[in-house]
């Protein structure tokens, strides 16, 4: 009981240590690294080198497998450029291993106490994150010296050491490390413990090694199991990491089994004698050598996968969500950017509804203004779906902080693309009315309204592009149009009434040709709005 509880205590320890080191690196990086993995990873060898620095900064091969598999699951990465960052996020989930071989246990006061001050007395959300991240660093290696302590008391029970000293058998340590690593979720964390037990003695190097190989195995259990709903490409993606790691695995342990002696020599050679960093070492070189191995069959890997899941995705009837919904793999890192499409979708449906609405008036085209009220009920289930979404992950805490900082003006977003959607529908509306009565408007009237609805519909589709983009270039122009689109609805309705006046249009007419109008100024207030949401969202400014 002595041994067992500051072990277990160590352990706690240093798994509370390495998430709050984790998440607090994603919160504050993770936004930033996405954006980068968005945009350079068209190129496969450039994806490897983008997957190992994202995965060495948010220090979790699980997290950005599983929020390359949400990337593919949405449709904004292909297989062919998933591989390549998979391949890289093996490789960068041995930074941890290679901290932990520092042995950096004589400073983790320090850091806990740098981190317990900047989490606790500063104001800016942007530095609290970095304290968690800071914090669990000290954390980490406090429970780390807690382990060790506790291990180095280990070589006095024959016991353990008999039981760990039969532990000889290849596929019962790949069998083991997988299993560990398959209950923590992470390879990380499996490899440290790996590392320490080395270091007291309690394992043989040539054992560590193929514990090492189980531990990548039992990490893609992370992915497989976010896939398990998810669209066939997304189970394709998870099991391009699987099959990297099981086919790696069985070429690192042929290699073992054929020359374990001078793969131990060497690698004691270049490690200083030092049985840590051997470890350390050997699980980033093994890692190195995969992908080295790999990288030329990774066309082969997307066919493989291919086989194994062959067949695409069914569509279910009714309306549909391209980015979230059942069917979505969730992923902190990801889960605001794919809700972000997803009103783009809406954002793109309801101007395009908008369009067919006016034209539809113009024509006097039934066909037209049944197709505005359908599309007008899949704007408003994506509303509702889009904001479920929003109040779901607005509570998840791994949000990286730019993204829960954005929360709020999408759900501000999505309320005004639904209005835009309501005055669509208005305006079938009123096609309805002018037919149903014979209604008409004179010619004069009839150029005004589409010059002001020219001027509506270059505003929305400069704000669209904004809020898509998030590039302020044309904040100027959408302020000149919106000003634009004011004046507009102010001498229109002025003239309207001297033409009523004069009796130039009926009363019904008129009274419909109002109300028009001030639909359309109301279409600009909300595509202003659109616009001016992704300046809320400044971490900069947030106190």
């Amino acid at each position: 009981m002595n041994i067992v509880l500051p072990l277990l205590g160590g352990l706690g320890l240093f798994l509370f240590g390495m998430r709050l080191m984790s998440e607090g690196l994603e919160k504050a990086a993770g936004a930033r690294m996405r954006s980068i993995l968005e945009v350079m990873t068209k190129n496969r060898f450039v994806g490897v080198l983008v997957g190992a620095v994202f995965t060495a900064v948010i220090q979790s091969s699980s997290a950005a497998t599983v929020m390359v598999v949400s990337f593919v699951n949405a449709g904004l990465m292909t297989l062919g450029q998933s591989v390549g960052v998979i391949m890289g996020a093996n490789i960068g989930t041995t930074i941890t291993s290679q901290l932990v071989a520092f042995n950096l246990s004589e400073a983790a006061p320090v850091f806990l106490f740098i981190g317990v001050v900047m989490v606790m007395f500063s104001k800016k959300p942007l530095v609290k994150k970095i304290g968690e991240v800071v914090l669990g660093f000290g954390v980490l290696f406090m429970g780390l010296t807690m382990m060790k302590d506790s291990m180095s008391t280990l070589n006095d029970s024959p016991v353990i050491m008999g039981a760990l000293a039969s532990l000889k058998n290849p596929l019962l340590a790949i069998l083991v490390g997988f299993l560990v690593t398959a209950v923590v979720q992470s390879s990380s964390v499996t490899v440290s413990i790996v590392l320490v037990m080395a270091t007291q003695g309690l394992l043989t190097l040539p054992i560590c090694f193929y514990t090492i190989l189980g531990c990548n195995i039992g990490a893609c259990t992370s992915a497989l199991l976010a896939c398990l709903s998810a669209r066939k490409n997304a189970k394709r993606a998870a099991l391009i990491h699987f099959s990297f790691n099981v086919i790696g695995t069985i070429l690192m342990g042929a290699v073992l089994a054929l020359t374990a002696d001078y793969v131990e020599a060497g690698i004691m050679a270049i490690s200083g004698g030092n049985i840590g960093r051997a470890v350390a070492n050997a699980h980033t070189l093994f890692k190195i050598v995969q992908v080295i191995v790999l990288f030329p069959f990774a066309g082969g890997l997307v066919k493989l996968v291919t086989w194994l899941v062959p067949g695409e995705d069914k569509e279910s009837g009714g309306f549909q969500l391209k980015y979230i919904g059942k069917n979505a793999v969730y992923s902190a890192a990801t889960a605001v950017i794919e809700a972000v499409y997803e009103i783009q979708e809406m954002g793109n449906l309801a101007l395009q509804n908008l369009k067919d609405s006016i034209c539809a008036f113009f024509d006097r085209d039934q066909e037209k203004i049944q197709k505005v009220y359908e599309v007008e009920k899949q704007i408003d289930f994506l509303s509702k779906e889009i904001t479920d979404y929003l109040v779901k992950i607005n509570q998840k805490e791994q949000l990286p902080l730019a993204d829960s900082l954005r929360i709020g003006g999408l759900f501000h977003v999505v309320n005004d693309i639904e209005r835009v959607g309501d005055h669509a529908e208005n305006f079938a509306d009123f096609a309805v009315s002018f037919s149903e009565e014979g209604l008409e408007l004179s010619k004069k009237a009839f150029k005004e309204f589409h010059d002001m609805y020219g001027e509506v519909q270059k505003l929305l589709e400069l704000s669209l592009e904004m809020f898509r983009t998030g590039n302020t270039q044309n904040l100027q122009q959408i302020l000149a149009l919106e000003n634009e689109v004011d004046d507009m609805e102010r001498e229109l309705q002025k003239t309207h009434v001297r033409r009523m006046a004069k009796g130039k249009c009926t009363p019904q007419a008129g009274v419909i040709y109002t109300d028009m109008v001030t639909s359309l100024e109301r279409v600009a207030d909300h595509a202003t709005n659109i616009a001016f949401s992704i300046l809320d969202s400044d971490p900069e400014e947030e106190e």
